[in-house]
């Protein structure tokens, strides 16, 4: 499976699930970081939701908590980003493709 192929499959996922963590005005910080760790061990593939009154963009508040956290971004897309444990992205890389 390509990289292009995994992100469609863990996107598709992702459509079940609710955002579980929340960026608010206090930014990304080591409390957060954790909470997201927690989730990933936990889920696997996670939503976090960056309020509006959040200071950053969605996309530079994804980037820190992937290099914070040695997670994947899957996709950023208005306020939400789909995050997934680096394992989940591997095994979903080297899977075989069915078609």
């Amino acid at each position: 499976m390509t990289a292009s192929q995994a992100k469609k499959e863990l996107m598709r996922r992702a459509l079940e699930i609710d955002p579980t963590v929340h960026v608010g005005k206090d930014g990304v910080d080591e409390n957060l970081n954790n909470e997201v760790v927690q989730q990933l061990k936990k889920r696997r593939l996670i939503k976090i939701k960056v309020l509006n009154n959040a200071e950053a963009e969605t996309k530079t508040v994804a980037e820190e908590i992937a290099a914070a956290t040695g997670s994947v971004i899957v996709d950023v897309r208005g306020g939400v980003i789909i995050l997934t444990d680096k394992r989940t992205w591997d095994s979903q890389c080297q899977k075989k493709s069915d078609n």
